[in-house]
């Protein structure tokens, strides 16, 4: 492949000469972040790399939730966070798919408010009881404004073909978006917006000093007036703070006739989540099963986990119906022991935000303004 060193006067004028903010990572922080910083500054030179051919992670991976917090997961962190980082987190993901919407239009993405589902295992023992679902209707309210955003949902089972669910509750201002088609829609405002984005291009080290930001690739030197680090579960290279890699895996079905599930449902306090895509299931979770070896930064999947993964939908989501697995695949998330992202600048002339924690659809745009934001 040909490096930096020997491209043309028209290509290095062009996309690598007098970069005003250089962006790593072509996912949903790193092209929310050159959005927003394009609105700030209408003449930049403005250039993101990204080192696979599609955007690396988790942003063309995830399963397109549009998700802020289901009641298990709430009843969890309030037994282990205090309650203002709780309700913190839960508005920063509200308002963040707020701004989302507001940078890219829900029929753009194939937006679905279809509602989520919490589902409760049969023989599990239940821990949301009325009072816990009027507070958290009370807080909630607080954010959104909107009454009743949870709600008991016995029927939910039966209504969808479940097996072992003893109840679910549902939160009815969830949904659903297509993830190839938000990245598509976000990379066409880019371009149009006069944003190069150059795929194949990996950061492997930076120096900076108060001029400008030298960023060493695996095709050369890259100089920039300011730096953008937007690599989420790959910022252990840039950082020692708390942060990891953590592997989700996915599978999607072939269409199944006559298919009953409609929605977005979380089981087993998240670690388990599925959908439907039309007429074919999109499941994926399963990191409980083996935290450690999850912890990682490659791409497989593993028989174990997709294992339960089909034992889960001839069990419980789509049991006694035949089907076939026709797509499976992993991405890799940015976790901590804290469920905020990491938003800071490194130097004078670098910021970096990272660690969404399985959230980059709810967050990653709201990152990416914040990330203007400091230049």
């Amino acid at each position: 492949m040909l490096r930096i060193e020997d491209l043309s006067f028209w290509e290095k004028s062009a996309y690598f000469e007098k970069i005003d903010f250089l962006i790593v990572g072509s996912g949903i922080v790193g092209m929310s972040t050159a959005l927003f910083l394009r609105k700030k500054y209408t003449d930049a030179n403005i250039v993101i790399i990204e080192r696979g051919y599609l955007p690396t992670g988790a942003s063309s991976k995830n399963a397109g939730f549009t998700c802020f917090g289901s009641p298990t997961e709430l009843y969890d962190d309030l037994k282990n966070m205090k309650e203002k980082e709780v309700w913190e987190t839960f508005s920063n993901r509200y308002n963040g798919l707020k701004c989302l919407f507001e940078l890219i239009p829900q029929k753009a993405i194939d937006y679905v408010s279809c509602k989520s589902w919490d589902l409760i295992e049969s023989g599990e023992k239940n821990e949301i009881d009325p009072e816990f679902i009027d507070y958290i209707n009370k807080k909630a309210k607080e954010i959104t404004e909107l009454d009743e955003v949870y709600f008991e949902d016995q029927n939910a089972a039966n209504r969808f073909g479940f097996q072992n669910i003893q109840t679910s509750y549902c939160n009815h201002l969830e949904g659903a978006i297509n993830t190839g088609m938000l990245i598509q829609e976000m990379h066409k405002k880019t371009v149009e917006a006069n944003i190069r984005v150059v795929f194949g291009v990996e950061a492997l080290s930076m120096s900076s000093n108060y001029q400008e930001v030298e960023l060493q690739t695996n095709q050369g030197l890259i100089k920039s007036t300011n730096c953008i680090i937007a690599t989420n579960g790959f910022a252990k290279q840039w950082i020692e703070d708390d942060i990891q890699p953590a592997r989700a895996q996915v599978l999607v079905t072939n269409e199944i006739e006559n298919l009953k599930v409609n929605g977005t449902f979380h089981f087993q306090k998240g670690y388990y989540y599925f959908r439907n895509i039309g007429n074919r299931i999109l499941l994926g979770g399963g990191r409980n099963l083996d935290f450690k070896g999850e912890t990682t930064e490659s791409f497989e999947t593993t028989p174990q986990i997709q294992q339960k993964l089909e034992e889960l939908m001839r069990s419980t989501i789509i049991p006694n119906q035949e089907f076939e697995i026709e797509y499976s695949w992993s991405g890799i998330m940015g976790v901590g022991d804290v469920k905020s992202p990491i938003l800071k600048m490194l130097n004078k002339n670098t910021a970096i935000g990272v660690r969404l924690g399985g959230m980059g659809v709810a967050l990653g745009s709201q990152v990416g303004k914040s990330l203007a934001n400091y230049f």
